[in-house]
């Protein structure tokens, strides 16, 4: 069966002739742009988060740095990717006709697998992607061929470059911890030299940090960004690399005297600097070589083509060992690329969405926690502890005394609303970062080691995080599982890689034109639906929609401020039972996975002003410290009981649906509906006297409660009622009364609510807030 479908399928592919090669070649140059747009979302990471974690330039600044950067490194590339002509795989061991179909599987996988890594906010390696994938479609075709010769296993060594592919997949590995320990020690070390109070030290300090990370960058610079540029005819870059010790302690010496004089007599801050030059140097670096990552697969199958069109010999004779000689790329090729690249880094909010994952990992302090921690996380952080315990007993009284004083942190109170102002970590950190990241890179590049610049930039900024204290007791498990959850997606973009090429190149061998079509519009619905998910989550996550710390200092401040927060909670929560209710009158089980999400969505919430309250009492007047704090306090105590009645309620409606129980009868249907309605209008009177911080109305509000206690214990009686007479399902009895009985703790927690803003209320008392932090 199989001969007669491959014989279908080689009598499909002549009648098709040149053509299925031409539409390949011009859907490998859609897949390379897009390519590159996704490519540049997720690496744009390595260059970006020293600069905008610190905030040591504004935002646009560093845009335009880095698109400086893209846009010489591109004119500056090396033009070729040698490892997708030859690095992984023998190319004259393959047609053609194989060569194409390697091509092609690699680009679909890159493409929806850094996309999928985008969506998710994380960061990844576009080069430990194209490595894996090339190895995967490549041992695919050579599995087809061996079977087909009726080879063994052991034949596979011909096609497939295993010592450089083992080469580079442990050098990748390596440089992952090589990485986040050279970057702790040198981050331990500068903390020691500068300290925290880095703009009180004496001005040589930042003059000898400063000539040591510019030369480290220049030399990056020179090294990686420009090794294969032809400036300079060569002779610059030909003394950097035979007089390397010199040429270091020339610019050294230069770079300290610059630093010294700005820093001296011209008051500039050095750090700042460092961090504009390491930016720059990071995004030329970027684009002069990993762009290749993202063109150099259609680049070489166009060249492919171009030589199998001129040959006259037929796809499946003729050989690709002419992929194993370098050949240049078009500089015209080159620098749309790099437009292309500068326009994504502007455009894209999930290169911005990547990047927060990096310096919210990274950051300085308390703050909202991403990831959850785990079994593991916690078992590190415990062993961690403990170890640091047992060795800090072998280090001198006098000499922790000395270390602890450097490592020693400004006291400085910050209100938590203003903390996501404040930058992530200090300017020597990031100076640190971009440091130790551009001499790492620099050393493998002339050691000619394989590496990832991801996972070097990466580690390096988790290193000095750690050295510099960041992870405290309050963040580590948190932060630690963040490391743990990007590292293990490291592991999983090598294992996807590797399956998903070889798959997609089977299929496309065996399934000829129509899998090549199938599979690409697969890849594009995907994109589109991964797009118009992440651009749906952009528009939920509204200002308006998240709940706002306190920050008042009295009594009466928090409740002018807290208004706002009790007319959303209300209003929502109401849009929540009224979901809950209908879900599960129309048996709606999507629409009530739905409302879950946005009962848990609200919970997080009110959780998280729960966990505000330490900064909320250090900001009390001393006058109001007793009354105010008791006020809030219980006032989060009433939120979180009315949101987890309505997530009682929310959620015993989804079960129910979800198991496929029966459907409520008609008249409960219909009696949940008038409470709906009820629980509405109080909803609604509460939200609008919150909205316009008309207090005044409670008083006539509250005079109506017993009529919504009246109004459940009626329907409660009822069922009961129905239970004795006709009710004959114990599963719709027991979700009723649970229904009544919640929806009655939320009237309670509103009344309550009321209650609490009637009493403590006071018009004639000027609400006091917060002073202004610059």
């Amino acid at each position: 069966m199989l001969r007669i479908y491959n014989g279908i399928f080689v009598i499909f592919q002549f009648q098709m002739g040149e053509n299925i090669y031409i539409f390949m070649v011009i859907a490998l140059g859609v897949l390379a742009i897009t390519d590159l747009v996704v490519g540049v979302s997720n690496d744009a990471v390595n260059f970006l988060n020293s600069a905008l974690g610190s905030k040591a330039i504004s935002f646009r600044t560093v845009m335009i740095v880095a698109s400086i950067g893209i846009a010489f490194g591109a004119m500056s590339s090396s033009g070729m990717m040698e490892v997708a002509r030859k690095g992984i795989f023998n190319p004259s061991e393959f047609v053609f006709a194989e060569i194409i179909i390697i091509f092609m599987a690699v680009m679909i996988t890159d493409v929806l697998l850094l996309d999928f890594f985008n969506t998710l906010g994380m960061p990844t390696s576009t080069t430990v992607s194209i490595v894996f994938e090339l190895l995967g479609a490549a041992v695919a075709m050579a599995l087809i061929k061996v079977s087909a010769s009726g080879g063994g296993f052991e034949a596979l060594g011909g096609y497939i470059n295993t010592d450089k592919a083992t080469e580079i997949i442990l050098g990748i590995l390596l440089s992952v911890a090589i990485a986040f320990t050279i970057g702790a020690i040198v981050q331990f070390l500068s903390r020691l030299l500068i300290s925290f109070r880095f703009k009180e030290q004496p001005k040589w300090v930042g003059s000898v940090f400063g000539g040591l990370a510019i030369t480290a960058i220049i030399y990056f610079i020179l090294v990686k960004g420009l090794k294969s540029a032809n400036l300079f005819n060569g002779t610059l870059t030909e003394f950097v690399a035979t007089q390397t010790e010199l040429f270091l302690l020339l610019n050294f010496v230069l770079w300290f005297g610059v630093s010294y004089v700005l820093t001296r007599f011209l008051q500039q801050n050095i750090y700042r600097i460092i961090i504009v030059l390491g930016t720059f140097a990071l995004a030329m670096a970027f684009a002069g070589n990993d762009l290749v990552n993202f063109i150099g697969v259609p680049i070489a199958a166009l060249q492919s083509f171009q030589d199998w069109s001129a040959s006259g010999i037929a796809a499946s004779d003729y050989s690709m060992e002419g992929l194993a000689v370098a050949v240049r790329t078009s500089p015209y090729l080159l620098l749309l690329s790099g437009l292309i690249m500068i326009l994504t880094l502007w455009l894209s909010t999930k290169a911005r969405y990547v990047t927060e994952t990096e310096i919210n990992l990274a950051r300085e302090g308390e703050g909202e926690e991403r990831f959850q921690p785990n079994f593991l996380s916690r078992q590190i952080v415990k062993f961690s502890i403990q170890a640091f315990d047992n060795a800090i007993h072998a280090i001198p009284k006098g000499l922790q005394d000395k270390v602890s004083k450097r490592m020693e942190k400004p006291l400085r109170y910050i209100p938590k609303g203003k903390l996501q102002d404040l930058p992530a970590f200090d300017m020597v950190r990031a100076s640190v970062n971009l440091m130790v990241a551009s001499v790492l890179i620099s050393i493998a590049t002339s050691m000619k080691l394989p590496l990832s610049t991801t996972y070097v930039t990466f580690m390096v900024a988790m290193g000095t995080s750690l050295a510099d204290r960041a992870w405290g007791s309050e963040s580590a498990v948190y932060r630690v599982a963040g490391v743990l959850n990007v590292i293990g997606g490291w592991f999983f973009t090598a294992i996807c890689a590797f399956v998903a090429a070889a798959t997609i190149a089977y299929l496309i061998h065996f399934g000829g034109f129509i899998a090549l079509c199938a599979l690409l519009i697969i890849a594009a619905v995907l994109l589109v639906r991964n797009y118009l998910k992440h651009t749906r989550k952009k528009v939920e996550i509204k200002v308006e929609d998240i709940l706002r710390k306190a920050e008042s200092s009295s009594i009466q401040g928090v409740i002018e401020e807290s208004a706002a927060n009790i007319a959303n909670v209300v209003n929502r929560s109401n849009k929540i039972y009224t979901g809950a209710i209908n879900g599960l009158a129309r048996h709606d089980l999507e629409a009530l996975k739905k409302n879950n999400k946005g009962i848990a969505k609200l919970s997080r919430e009110v959780d998280g002003l729960k966990d505000s309250v330490y900064y909320f009492i250090k900001n009390l007047d001393e006058s109001s410290v007793g009354g105010a704090s008791n006020f809030y306090i219980t006032l989060l105590g009433i939120l979180q009981d009315l949101t987890q009645s309505l997530e009682y309620v929310s959620k015993v409606s989804y079960t129910h649906v979800r198991n496929n129980h029966k459907k409520l009868k008609y008249t409960q249907i219909k009696e949940l509906k008038e409470l709906d309605q009820k629980i509405e209008e109080l909803f609604g009177k509460t939200s609008s006297t919150f909205k316009t911080r008309d207090f005044g109305k409670i008083g006539s509000m509250l005079n109506e409660r017993d009529t919504y206690f009246d109004l459940i214990s009626a329907k409660i009686e009822k069922q009961v009622a129905r239970t004795r007479t006709e009710e004959t399902s114990p599963k719709n009895t027991t979700l009723y009364f649970s229904l009544l009985t919640e929806s009655k703790d939320m009237i309670k927690a509103a009344i309550k609510l009321l209650e609490l803003y009637y009493i403590e209320h006071d018009s004639s008392v000027e609400p006091a807030r917060i002073e202004k932090h610059a």
